[in-house]
């Protein structure tokens, strides 16, 4: 059964254009409701220690520099389950239509916007503000539009050429993201193709999220999205030239500086269900500021919808660690709940974790 969705009345873009507005609603103060983790969010910078990925080696004919890049990826994925790719081969200038598309559609006029309002979990264009409005103690400082843009591709008709862009990006993504599951297989000790085979890749669901995050009069006590892990396996990222993206590490908050042209990626909950455990599903926020709207498109790649998702079996030695579920009715859980931490992944974790 799906979810019904509540919007609030207006978008945070409205409601941060607002003229003389100095203060944010109380409905939108996270900062009661996360103390912990705004304590942590002090500005310690370790971005140059997130792990590099570069693409061209992972699809060299060298064996040697093939197996470096594939041990590189495994180690990321493990340490740190976020990483950035670099020589992925995605134009740059295909890169900027995005984010260019994507703010023409954020500018839109409300009304216009509200065509693609939503009405459930599972609808395959939808656009709202905040994460689950219908469950939220206070909202996010985000409006966002989501599409399912795989295996059947859907998009909104406005605004012009968005479309266009919005699917050839996609399937260019889905490439480099085959390529990445095809290494992280192997970084298991399995066969390359063992991942998209058991997994049904070719049917895998690919969905498209554009966020946006505008300023804020009161940073310090709005969130634009609170710590979270992903659903699906890996999750490619995008931005404009304003960060706010922070990780998760070692119990410290890492703020994420994108390398130009790069991609942003980080290793979803159903990753975590396939590797027994071994890859950690990464924990990560988004934080706004008072001088520039951020946004970013992010491409989450997951299973088919029908697969059941459970640990590869070579590699469980004796019990799984996490009991099998069909990937649909894990999607709709998580986004039918509030987003905290793990929470919606503790749920299917075995008793004896």
């Amino acid at each position: 059964m799906t979810t019904p969705i509540i919007q609030p009345s207006i978008s945070v873009k409205t409601l941060s254009e607002s003229p003389n507005l100095k203060s944010i609603p109380s409905n939108y103060v996270n900062s009661d409701i996360y103390p912990f983790d705004f304590i942590a969010s002090e500005p310690h910078d370790y971005s140059n220690s997130i792990p590099t990925v570069d693409f061209s080696l992972l699809t060299s004919t060298d064996p040697h520099q093939r197996s470096q890049a594939i041990n590189n990826l495994n180690k990321a994925c493990q340490d740190w389950g976020f990483f950035t790719v670099v020589n992925h081969g995605i134009q740059e200038s295909l890169m900027k239509k995005v984010i260019d598309g994507t703010q023409e559609f954020f500018n839109l006029r409300e009304e216009e916007k509200k065509e693609f309002e939503g009405k459930h979990v599972l609808d395959p264009i939808r656009y709202g503000t905040s994460f689950n409005t219908s469950k939220e103690k206070a909202f996010f400082w985000r409006d966002y539009l989501k599409v399912f843009v795989h295996p059947k591709f859907h998009s909104p008709s406005k605004p012009d050429q968005y479309s266009d862009i919005m699917w050839e990006y996609c399937q260019k993504v889905r490439q480099v993201t085959k390529v990445l599951l095809g290494g992280i297989s192997q970084g298991l000790g399995l066969e390359e193709c063992y991942l998209e085979k058991t997994l049904e890749m070719k049917s895998g669901f690919q969905i498209f999220i554009a966020n946006y995050y505008p300023c804020c009069p009161q940073p310090e006590l709005a969130l634009g999205m609170p710590p979270h892990s992903d659903h699906g396996l890996l999750t490619l990222i995008i931005q404009n030239q304003v960060g706010g993206l922070q990780v998760q590490h070692q119990g410290k908050w890492i703020h994420v500086n994108a390398l130009p042209n790069s991609l942003l990626v980080n290793t979803g909950d159903h990753l975590e269900i396939f590797s027994n455990g071994k890859y950690k599903s990464n924990v990560h926020k988004v934080v706004v500021n008072n001088t520039s709207p951020r946004i970013s498109v992010a491409v989450a790649h997951g299973p088919s919808l029908e697969a059941i998702v459970s640990p590869a079996s070579p590699l469980v030695q004796s019990e799984t660690n996490y009991i099998p579920m069909k990937y649909k009715d894990y999607m709709e859980m998580q986004q039918s709940n509030q987003l905290h931490q793990k929470s919606i992944l503790e749920q299917v974790k075995t008793q004896r974790n």
